[in-house]
């Protein structure tokens, strides 16, 4: 799994950290802690959560991979 793939389910987390623009997810104003407590220690600080897991948690839907 690379660092553009989310943590938590594996799909494409369509990250743009790397652009001129300012990623989808600066726009949300931070994640839950509960939602990155569920990041693997291994990808903490390396891999970004994707718009689809932060929607599901915040719907109290479980994510998995």
């Amino acid at each position: 799994m690379t660092n553009q793939h989310c943590p938590i389910c594996g799909e494409q987390n369509r990250c743009m950290v790397d652009n001129e623009h300012p990623c989808w997810c600066f726009e949300v104003g931070g994640f839950p802690k509960e939602l990155l407590n569920k990041v693997p220690e291994e990808s903490k600080g390396k891999q970004c959560i994707c718009k689809k897991c932060l929607e599901a948690f915040n719907e109290g839907q479980p994510q998995s991979k």
